[in-house]
């Protein structure tokens, strides 16, 4: 039987690591005196109150920000993905009551509505065109990161600069929002230390997508398809890791579960945000849905039972004599219950008939792609990159995303490694401009840079130009999109390129 009692272990880092608690509390009424909420319950209302998450409600899902409210943010993603995981951790519970434990109906939901407020947190605004953004700036600024300079004034920056690991380099050229997700939670919402919301070590590890470092990612596995975690927080992976009892390529069984219901959010949701936009109708979803090239005999069972539920529904409705625009919107709602019902039963069910393999961490798949719903997500991912990611206002959206943040790095760089001296990160700044440009900076993220925070995860030893690289990357993840804009308008109004004269008529 799979250890439980570690898998949602309940202890956080301030507790296994020796926080001291503050002396003299005054002691409050003797009714409030009570704490009724588990730890795994806790979790999610730290994370739920927490700045990064509120912050995702200016952050783009798909389609951009605009007056239609209905359209998903990364905010209401996240809440729905959130709604789903406690949903379908619930039916866990109930199907594999045997195997889990007592109060496995309160932990396995609490756990699974954390992770799935907290999944996005770390993703940078403009969706995944961010992502893409950070590492092609890397990718562009390699030579003059990476390798050391040669001038022998520059010496302390060139033996510093020499340091940086393969590990180091692929942090920041395959930048990923899932390991972000993890410092984010475990170190940047400082309140006077490195320990970020403090959540349970059990909440952590199923939180994490993926268990590979940025030089060990292995495409051929889906447990190593991306970073999960970067040098910065291996250290605090390995005890995370440790003490819930996974090894190896083990991922937590919740974290795949989660995953699922990320798979599940954006295939429906994202087909419904572009039905409401009206770049598609039901109808055109339907008959993407019910085509096969063979014949709707041909059909995979549960969306052929799909399409004929949803037309039933739409005929039922029609009968009230709706409004067109009604009729549209409530049958498509209707279809996203429909949808979602059907691939949150076959994800459950996939979860207990390979829960042994799970529990044992043999299982290197998705369930989502393994379930019985696997066909229908499928047919919904290609609707929605057909009729939704190539939509001209996404597509501008995110060369608009793409191209400013770009620029905004240049200038954040300028602010960053523009200093009196190289080692003392928080030394005067050579000019106006990048004095300017570093006061922007989130002091949040500057106190951990320049190491002005009690300390207690294990010093990693990082050398200044990953710490340097690594504050441009904390402050870009952590922007909503527009002010990821109204930052880069202003800094652009103040920036000037000063070039010395060559004293040579032209």
């Amino acid at each position: 039987m799979a250890d439980w009692s570690r898998l949602l272990f309940e202890k956080r880092f301030g507790d296994l690591l020796g926080r001291p608690k503050p002396e003299g509390k005054p002691t409050g009424p003797e009714f409030a005196e009570g704490q009724f909420r588990l730890p795994q319950e806790r979790d999610h209302d730290r994370i739920l109150f927490s700045t990064p998450f509120r912050r995702m409600g200016d952050k783009t899902q798909v389609f951009p920000l605009e007056s239609i409210e209905s359209i998903r943010t990364r905010l209401t993603h996240s809440y729905e993905v959130a709604n789903l995981a406690r949903s379908l951790g619930v039916e866990i519970a109930v199907l594999l009551k045997n195997d889990l434990p007592d109060n496995a109906i309160r932990t396995v939901p609490a756990t699974l509505a954390a992770v799935g407020l907290a999944h996005d947190i770390g993703n940078p605004p403009f969706g995944h065109q961010g992502e893409n953004a950070i590492r092609a700036w890397f990718q562009r600024n390699s030579n003059a990161l990476f390798n050391p300079p040669k001038p022998d004034e520059f010496a302390e920056i060139a033996k510093d600069v020499s340091q940086l690991t393969e590990q180091h380099k692929q942090d920041f050229l395959q930048f990923e929002g899932n390991a972000q997700t993890l410092r984010v939670l475990t170190k940047l919402q400082v309140i006077g230390d490195d320990l970020g919301l403090n959540l349970t070590l059990g909440t952590l590890a199923a939180l994490m997508k993926y268990v590979a470092s940025s030089d060990k990612i292995d495409k051929g596995k889906q447990a190593r398809k991306k970073v999960g975690f970067f040098a910065s927080e291996q250290k605090l992976v390995e005890r995370i890791r440790s003490e819930v009892g996974l090894a190896g390529d083990a991922r937590h069984p919740l974290a795949l579960v989660m995953e699922a219901c990320d798979d599940i959010a954006y295939s429906v949701l994202d087909a419904e945000d572009a039905i409401k936009k009206g770049v598609a109708s039901l109808n055109d979803l339907l008959a993407s849905l019910g085509y096969h090239q063979n014949g709707e005999d041909e059909l995979d069972p549960v969306v052929s039972h799909l399409c004929k539920l949803s037309r039933w529904e739409y005929d039922v409705l029609r009968r009230q004599k709706l409004h067109p625009s009604e009729l549209q919107d409530v049958a498509t709602q209707k279809f996203r219950v429909h949808a979602i019902h059907l691939m949150v039963s076959a994800v459950a069910q996939a979860f207990k008939d390979n829960y042994q393999d799970i529990v044992k961490g043999n299982f290197d798949g998705e369930l989502i792609k393994i379930s019985q719903a696997a066909a229908l997500c499928d047919a919904l991912k290609d609707f929605d990159r057909q009729n939704a990611f190539s939509h001209k206002s996404v597509l501008e959206i995110e060369l608009n995303g793409y191209n400013t943040l770009n620029r905004l790095m240049d200038f954040l760089w300028i602010g960053i490694s523009e200093r009196k001296v190289y080692k003392d990160l928080d030394s005067k700044r050579t000019s106006p401009f990048s004095a300017y440009v570093y006061s922007r900076i989130s002091k949040n993220y500057r106190r951990i840079f320049e190491g002005k925070v009690e300390q207690y995860h294990p010093e990693v030893g990082l050398p200044v130009r990953y710490r340097e690289m690594q504050l441009l990357t904390d402050m870009v993840a952590g922007m909503t999109d527009q002010f990821c804009i109204d930052l880069h308008d202003d800094l652009l109004k103040h920036y000037r390129e000063m070039r010395p004269v060559n004293g040579t008529p032209t």
